[in-house]
Formats: C-alpha cells, sequence, structure tokens
C-alpha cells in the first residue's frame, strides 16, 4: 500500500492519519507498558527526559533562528529577546504559562512596532 495507491480525495488524508497513528500510538503504548516498571530516578527513565528536553529545545531553537510566515518577518533580536523574557519570567515565577504569555505579549507588541 502507498501514498497513490487510490484516487479518492479521502485517501491521502487516511494515509496521513494511520501512518501517523502508528508512528505515534505504538510508542505511546510502549511507554504505558513499560513505564510502570522503570523506577522515576533510574537512569534509563532520566536519558528519556533528558532526549526528550534536548528535542523540545531544539525544535524552539529552529523556531527562533530560522522561522517561518510572520514570524520570519520580525528581527532576530526581537525573537531572542522575546524567548529570553519569556524563560526569565518562567524561572522568576514558576508559572510556565505566565511565561509563554510574556514572550508572546512581547512578540505582540514588537510585531505593531515594527
Amino acid at each position: 500500500m502507498t501514498f497513490h495507491a487510490f484516487e479518492g480525495w479521502w485517501w491521502h488524508f487516511l494515509f496521513i492519519f494511520v501512518a501517523g497513528a502508528i508512528a505515534t500510538d505504538s510508542w505511546r503504548f510502549l511507554g504505558v507498558a513499560f513505564g510502570e516498571r522503570i523506577p522515576e530516578k533510574s537512569e534509563a527513565l532520566v536519558l528519556v527526559r533528558c532526549i526528550a528536553t534536548a528535542l523540545v529545545a531544539a525544535v524552539i531553537g529552529n523556531l527562533i533562528v530560522f522561522p517561518s510566515g510572520t514570524l520570519a518577518e520580525l528581527p532576530l533580536g526581537l525573537r531572542l529577546a522575546a524567548a529570553a523574557a519569556g524563560f526569565g519570567t518562567f524561572l522568576a515565577g514558576g508559572h510556565m504559562l505566565l511565561g509563554i504569555a510574556v514572550a508572546e505579549a512581547m512578540l505582540a507588541i514588537g510585531m505593531m512596532l515594527v
């Protein structure tokens, strides 16, 4: 079965949905099946958390340095300053949503001024 197997308008959407479900849900199932057996402080779980955090940081860095769409129209300095302000707010207050709100507000204000 390939991406071009059927001609219906719906086939592309179904193919992407099924392929995405298989790719993500299999790992979720394995995580649920084996997650309870691994102690929370084990080195394996710490490694998994470190890798997941590094992947999220890489995606955020990629969005800041190589943006697309409207974000690409803003200067790099503004994008970096908004990320730093949001992260600083998170570290100071410990609230993730507050840090996100500060970064977004800074970007919105910067969009109006640029």
